[in-house]
C-alpha cells in the first residue's frame, strides 16, 4: 500500500469500520478479516483493534462480551444510534468530497 493511500486511510478507516458494523455486529478479528476481503489487505489487526478502543470511547458503538470457543471472551461491536448518526454524516461528507473531486476530473464542469 502506497504512502498515499496509507494517509487516506487514518481519515476514512473509522467510517469504513462503521459501515461493516452497519451489517452486522462483530468482533475485531471478525472486522479486519471482511475489509482483507475488501482488498485492504495491508491493514494490521493492532490499527483495528485501537481504533475500536476509539469508537468505543466516543460512545458510537455497543459493546458486549461473548464467550468464546477458544480463549478469553471476545468483544462484539454494535453500531448504536450515534454510531448510526456519525457513519450517516461520513457518507455526506463524503459524497460531497467525492463529487467534487469526479467534477474537477471532468474540467470543472
Amino acid at each position: 500500500m502506497g504512502k498515499q493511500m496509507t494517509e487516506l486511510l487514518k481519515g476514512t478507516l473509522e467510517g469504513i469500520v462503521l459501515a461493516i458494523l452497519s451489517v452486522r455486529s462483530a468482533y475485531g478479528y471478525e472486522i479486519t478479516a471482511r475489509l482483507r476481503e475488501q482488498g485492504f489487505s495491508d491493514i494490521a489487526e493492532g490499527t483495528i483493534y485501537a481504533l475500536l478502543i476509539r469508537i468505543e470511547k466516543k460512545g458510537l458503538v455497543d459493546v458486549e462480551k461473548v464467550a468464546s470457543e477458544k480463549g478469553p471472551p471476545r468483544k462484539v461491536f454494535t453500531l448504536n444510534a450515534q454510531g448510526q448518526d456519525y457513519l450517516d454524516e461520513f457518507r455526506r461528507s463524503w459524497n460531497f468530497l467525492s463529487e467534487r473531486l469526479e467534477q474537477l476530473h471532468e474540467g470543472g464542469k
